[in-house]
């Protein structure tokens, strides 16, 4: 048994160190250190869907001032790549680990959090629906690459994605499947073309709902675009034959302006934020124009390594009951 995780594992770091290479290389992108907490009340957190409990703590050395884990460093980042004074088409690359308490457990889902977290400073030109599409071309190569490598590394392991990634629109998907639910519209969108980048989640559709929750100040969602739709932003996603379902990689996007901040801020009665010190520096034109993204590393390395849940490649906490139920049918986890 400890044999055979050890070489799970050996397999686990090859796909990392593939992958985080050929990222580097595409997207132009430095390694940079970054935080597992920042201050609360300053807006920097990743509030994810808005409702989502960051593990918080006072810091006995600062007045007990409270300080929170990260849920991922979406804002945290844009702040980094202008004290790093970083030029257009220059970015930078994390290893993130974060922790999200409120989150359900299941095949793909974890309280713990690892991925790369990734950013780089655009020229304002560069906040178009075409640019955004490059870069998820450019990130699918590397997808599609390391792939291929694992099949080198590892000849049982064949590679299944498609050559290509298929682009469409979250409103032009609810049109194609309009009385499927978000989910089962990716699942069926996933499952037809392999590999799939959705964009336009977070503003509501001609349905009256999201495709998907997206918070108000990182991922534009609300300016139009060259297609006649709304966003700048999306989710990678491809089809993931082991657990039969669409297998999100990656959520991405060009991230707000002023103007959208303020838009998207006051669709989600949110405009208290703009007082925080994210949104002030902003707002006062100290922040450069980015676009980023996190990529999960254990949902990678499950892909690429073709398991079928996400303990088999991050060591986290589970129920027991439920690990003994897995252990049953051989999914052993690390």
């Amino acid at each position: 048994m400890g044999r055979h995780i050890l070489k799970r594992e050996q397999a686990i770091t090859f796909v990392k160190e593939t992958f985080a290479t050929k990222l580097k290389q595409a997207l132009n992108l430095i390694p940079v250190s970054s935080p597992i907490v920042v201050l609360d009340g300053t807006g920097i957190n990743d509030d994810l869907n808005g409702i989502e409990r960051p593990v918080s703590f006072p810091i006995k050395s600062l007045q007990d001032q409270r300080a929170v884990v990260v849920h991922s460093l979406a804002k945290w980042k844009r702040i980094r790549l202008k004290e790093l004074e970083l030029e257009p088409e220059e970015g930078i690359l994390t290893d993130m680990r974060a922790l999200r308490p409120d989150e359900d457990y299941s095949p793909i889902h974890s309280i713990y959090v690892d991925q790369w977290d990734w950013e780089k400073s655009i020229l304002s030109g560069n906040r178009n629906l075409a640019y955004l599409k490059e870069t998820v071309e450019k990130i699918y190569q590397v997808i599609f690459d390391t792939e291929q490598a694992v099949n080198v590394q590892y000849p049982h392991i064949e590679p299944i994605l498609p050559e290509t990634i298929h682009f469409i629109s979250a409103e032009e998907l609810l049109q194609k499947y309009p009385n499927s639910t978000g989910k089962e519209r990716e699942n069926a969108i996933a499952k037809e073309y392999g590999a799939v980048f959705i964009y336009g989640i977070g503003g509501s559709l001609t349905n009256g709902e999201p495709h998907d929750g997206r918070a108000a100040d990182y991922d534009d969602w609300s300016t139009g675009n060259e297609q006649g739709y709304h966003g700048l932003n999306g989710d990678i996603l491809v089809w993931n034959p082991i657990l039969n379902t669409a297998f999100e990689l990656s959520s991405m996007g060009i991230r707000v302006d002023k103007k959208a901040l303020l838009t998207q801020l006051e669709i989600r009665n949110s405009l208290d934020r703009q007082k925080l010190t994210f949104h002030q520096m902003l707002l006062n034109d100290l922040l450069p124009e980015s676009i980023g993204g996190g990529i999960g590393q254990s949902r990678i390395c499950m892909f690429m390594l073709k398991l079928e849940h996400i303990g088999q490649v991050q060591v986290s906490i589970w129920d027991q009951l439920k690990k003994t139920e897995l252990l049953d049918k051989g999914v052993e986890l690390l």
